[in-house]
């Protein structure tokens, strides 16, 4: 195997339920984590009862292209 080429540091800190804080390289400010719509659905969250944020579903689907 050769050496390797890159390491990703990144943090992740919880707040509260489904709602992470991902410090990223090369970004300014933390990237917000949770759930919103079918996916909440799917974990039993009734509407209403937590703040819409990305998934880490949606991120992994952005950063391959659509």
């Amino acid at each position: 195997m050769g050496d390797v080429a890159y390491r990703s540091e990144i943090v992740i800190e919880r707040l509260a339920g489904s709602v992470r804080k991902a410090r990223l390289p090369a970004e300014a400010e933390p990237v917000t984590y949770g759930t919103h719509g079918a996916v909440a659905q799917h974990y039993g969250r009734a509407p209403g009862t937590f703040e819409p944020h990305a998934t880490t579903l949606d991120h992994v689907i952005g950063a391959t292209g659509g």
